[in-house]
């Protein structure tokens, strides 16, 4: 499956969806690379939270009124895969969900949320 990006990144349809799909990208490559000592003081606590936030959004796209589910503590070494799936997911919601106003917000969220992050 592909998808046709587009030059702006705010909107589900227009390729804000890609724009997602590259910062999570960038930010769970990041974390990948971290030294442990770095995961240890506070990286991994801030990915993980990230990773549930981003997953918390995808899930209430996919199934409005129900509870979400939350992202175990699987350990250091495995935040940036829990960022790299909760992300995606994300953006697999944001671009089944089509023009859905609460899909744009949660886009533009997340967007904010991976732009501001530091490990």
């Amino acid at each position: 499956m592909t998808e046709t990006p587009s030059a702006s990144a705010g909107a589900p349809g227009d390729g804000g969806a890609d724009a997602l799909d590259a910062a999570v990208d960038r930010v769970a490559d990041r974390l990948r690379t971290l030294p442990e000592s770095t995961l240890r003081r506070g990286a991994a606590a801030r990915g993980l939270e990230l990773a549930r936030e981003l997953a918390r959004r995808a899930q209430a796209l996919e199934r409005p009124g129900a509870a979400p589910r939350e992202m175990p503590d699987e350990g250091l070494y495995v935040v940036g895969d829990q960022v790299a799936v909760a992300g995606h997911d994300l953006a697999h919601a944001v671009r089944a969900a089509g023009p859905d106003p609460r899909a744009a917000r949660d886009l533009a969220a997340a967007l904010e949320l991976l732009r501001s992050f530091t490990p």
